[in-house]
């Protein structure tokens, strides 16, 4: 049986928050965001040479396939990338003046 593809939306949410997780924080480049990510074309610019913590079926076999199933692998993750997604969508908390 093949596994599935990891349904990726390229929605970028990864790429934008790698200083969430201690793997990718080395990726940052200084604003949460990967160096490598371009923001106006919303892609990553190495993508063909990105790094195997970038590479979803790559992290699974080194880290994950002893321990769970790829379809418990791929829910896990697009549950972080739901997540991620709501996240962004939603306002950032307005500051009042009894806040300051």
């Amino acid at each position: 049986m093949t596994p599935t593809a990891f349904p990726c939306t390229q929605c970028g949410q990864c790429c934008r928050n790698v200083h969430l997780a201690q793997q990718t924080r080395y990726l940052d480049r200084g604003d949460g965001a990967c160096r490598h990510y371009d923001d106006a074309g919303k892609q990553c610019l190495i993508y063909a040479t990105r790094p195997e913590i970038c590479r979803v079926d790559r992290q699974y076999q080194l880290n994950y396939a002893q321990r769970m199933s790829w379809d418990t692998f791929v829910r896990l993750n697009v549950h972080v990338c739901e997540s991620l997604q709501k996240s962004a969508a939603q306002p950032a908390p307005e500051l009042s003046i009894d806040h300051v």
